[in-house]
């Protein structure tokens, strides 16, 4: 393989509601948190638990659909990219962070839970089913059976 590839699909729950910003540029900037928890049970048979808590970056369009639509606690999934950033503290202490720059995003849960809105999902660069004037699959609007391609 001559290439790389640098890709993160994560299933959690926002630990904070999305902070919007816009750049002095105008483009829209959405963070939040994300809690992804691992369960196992020990040598003893006792369950165990480990939280891992992840800091999600969203740009565009859908930076504000993340912050009009998911809220703490909802279950998302996210697809993107790892990058860090250096970033001087206010002792003036070089740090570096991790982020995942989030390509893309599904609400996931029911809709009285927050989840699974019209229109199910925001990718980037493409607009969302209910702006398309298409029915949403997610939101068990489905598609007539002579549009499936098998």
């Amino acid at each position: 393989m001559s290439g790389s590839l640098n890709k993160v699909l994560l299933i959690g729950n926002l630990g904070r509601d999305p902070e919007l910003k816009a750049t002095p540029s105008g483009q829209s900037v959405a963070r939040f948190s994300l809690a992804t928890t691992e369960t196992w049970k020990n040598q003893q048979g006792e369950k165990q638990s480990k939280t891992e808590w992840h800091n999600i970056v969203v740009w565009g369009k859908q930076a504000e659909t993340a912050a009009k639509f998911l809220h703490k606690g909802k279950q998302v999934m996210v697809e993107g990219r790892i990058q860090y950033r250096e970033y001087t503290d206010q002792a003036g202490v070089k740090k570096t962070a991790c982020d995942i720059r989030c390509d893309n995003f599904v609400m996931l849960g029911r809709m009285d839970e927050g989840g699974g809105r019209e229109g199910g999902y925001s990718r980037g660069g493409s607009q969302d089913f209910e702006e398309a004037g298409a029915p949403s699959p997610a939101a068990g609007g489905g598609f007539p059976d002579d549009d499936i391609p098998f």
